[in-house]
């Protein structure tokens, strides 16, 4: 475990500065990112059980006053029907006669011209008044009533005529089931019916006045009512009967108890959790206080976990998409950083060649830029100190050229001196002004810079500084021979060749002009027979070859 965790840190502490960066910001923000996730996770069901509940208990708080209005809209029809003028005659007043003293009458009138506009507008969907008549039948054969009277024979055998014959309730507010198939089709698939009494002949009848609307209204209701997928809102009679569902099949499984749910009821935006089926839901209990009513919103957890699951999903996504936008931009901050680094690198590699050229001066004078400035101080402190260094080798290398100067080989000039004197003795006082002139001239243009070219590129060339200068000479048929030896550096084979032609460069870095001068000088005053030839051997030194003409082809030679 140790090695791995030193190869770790090994490998680590090699990564690039733009690496290094880029990690501690991934492990900065991802981990805490992280630990806050698996943290959070727990709680965000919660969290999204009770925001769904909150946002469902507003949205049910408004729909259960709307649903209420709706069904006092079918009874306030029914009752301003039952207001009508004829209405009160007939079910209020005895009947002794028969029913034609009602036919084509005004009140007959009002009340079918009453009727018909509340089905228009939309507060009814259709009337119905059942009723028998032992001795007439012309109330369901007229023309103004037998669109709204039905004999008893057409209410037997439904549901709620059951539910009226079995108990002693006075008005039913009935569901679709309640209906037989001639209401559903012909009038609607609900109904507010209320029982009365009338009086024929000294004989009470029962009568059942049916007011119809259409469960859609409230069908559209409850799915608006809705906020999450797989929910269910219904709404439950005291009979344990659904009066309108958003979902009939779902409204079957949530099916809840009218008692449990009055007894669980504390307020109109209660919620409470409930196992049915081996399945967690959230169940909203709103009453509708007429006709009693209760309006039930069921959330099963299967979509919440579903929603809360989605929103870690989204929450991941997001984090990733500013992660990435975070590593870009900490990719390009790095790179601003190491890159200024990068360049006081590159610059100091070029000083390990020799090359101290400074940098441009920082525009942020941070970290880095006081770097920049003391690699600038430090630069042109060394080209300082390296041409102070320079001029010190160039005045060591003027003194040690006299030094060796002075000790250079004086033979040749010994013999030529031994010649003059001869030449004295003899009188001819011509020949040794011509011959000490001549030794003047040619020591000053020929043997000068060839000795000086000697000492300062071959001698002073080596690391020691130290060798010999030998000049010899001879005379070869009708030539003067010179030879200036070194032991010098040596002129590499590919140099040796340019050096007499003016454009060859000496090891040192100066031009051999000195020594081309001499050569095409000597050419000129004696011809192309004459003049200078080099040869070397690198590392064992240099040898010049000096030839003249033992005898001038002029009486007299021109004076410097």
């Amino acid at each position: 475990m140790n090695h791995f965790f030193s190869k770790v840190r090994q490998n680590y502490g090699d990564m690039k500065l733009a690496s290094k960066f880029t990690l501690v910001l991934m492990i900065t923000v991802t981990v805490p990112v992280i630990m806050m996730a698996c943290f959070f996770y727990g709680k965000l069901y919660d969290m999204v059980v009770s925001y769904t509940i909150r946002q469902e208990q507003d949205i049910s708080a408004k729909t259960a006053p709307i649903v209420e209005d709706l069904v006092q809209q079918v009874i306030d029809a029914h009752d301003r029907i039952t207001d009508q003028d004829f209405f009160q005659t007939l079910f209020h007043q005895p009947v002794n006669s028969p029913f034609r003293m009602f036919e084509n009458t005004e009140e007959i009138q009002e009340f079918q011209e009453y009727t018909k506009s509340l089905i228009s507008s939309g507060k009814i969907s259709g009337l119905q008044i059942y009723m028998d008549f032992p001795t007439s039948v012309r109330l369901f054969q007229d023309e103004l009533t037998r669109d709204y009277f039905s004999p008893m024979s057409k209410a037997k055998g439904t549901y709620w005529y059951g539910i009226f014959q079995g108990t002693s309730v006075s008005s039913l507010f009935c569901p679709s089931f309640y209906l037989g198939d001639r209401e559903k089709k012909s009038y609607g698939d609900m109904a507010y019916i209320t029982s009365t009494t009338f009086y024929f002949q000294g004989h009470a009848y029962r009568a059942y006045i049916a007011a119809y609307t259409s469960s859609d209204n409230f069908t559209d209701l409850l799915k608006d009512n809705l906020t999450v997928d797989g929910s269910v809102s219904y709404i439950i009679n005291d009979r344990n009967a659904i009066v309108a569902s958003s979902d009939q099949s779902q409204s079957g499984i949530y099916l809840l108890d009218y008692d449990s749910i009055e007894d669980s009821f504390m307020s109109s935006n209660n919620f409470i959790e409930r196992t049915i089926l081996d399945t967690t839901v959230y169940a909203g209990f709103y009453n509708i206080k007429q006709p009693g009513w209760f309006m039930v919103t069921v959330l099963p957890a299967g979509p919440l976990i579903t929603q809360s699951n989605m929103i870690m999903v989204q929450y991941i996504l997001m984090y990733l998409a500013f992660l990435v936008l975070a590593l870009i931009l900490a990719h390009y901050m790095s790179r601003s950083i190491t890159n200024r680094i990068s360049s006081v690198i590159h610059q100091m590699s070029k000083v390990r060649k020799g090359s101290l050229s400074p940098m441009e001066s920082p525009v942020y004078h941070d970290e880095i830029g006081d770097l920049i400035d003391t690699y600038n101080y430090m630069t042109r402190k060394m080209d300082q100190l390296m041409a102070d260094q320079a001029k010190a080798a160039e005045e060591l290398r003027i003194a040690e050229f006299h030094s060796l100067q002075a000790q250079i080989n004086p033979h040749f000039l010994y013999n030529t001196m031994d010649m003059i004197n001869w030449l004295a003795q003899q009188g001819r006082t011509d020949d040794v002004s011509t011959a000490v002139q001549s030794l003047s001239r040619f020591y000053k243009l020929t043997l000068q810079p060839l000795i000086e070219n000697a000492v300062l590129h071959g001698i002073l060339e080596k690391d020691d500084k130290t060798g010999t200068i030998v000049l010899t000479g001879w005379i070869e048929d009708t030539s003067i021979v010179l030879l200036i030896s070194d032991d010098g550096v040596g002129i590499p084979s590919e140099k040796l060749s340019a050096i007499l032609s003016g454009n060859g460069n000496s090891t040192s870095g100066g031009t051999n002009i000195a020594v081309y001068n001499t050569h095409r000088r000597l050419q000129i005053l004696y011809g192309p027979d004459y003049g200078l030839t080099y040869s070397s051997t690198p590392g064992s030194g240099t040898e010049v070859e000096i030839r003249i003409p033992a005898i001038r082809k002029s009486a007299t030679e021109p004076s410097n």
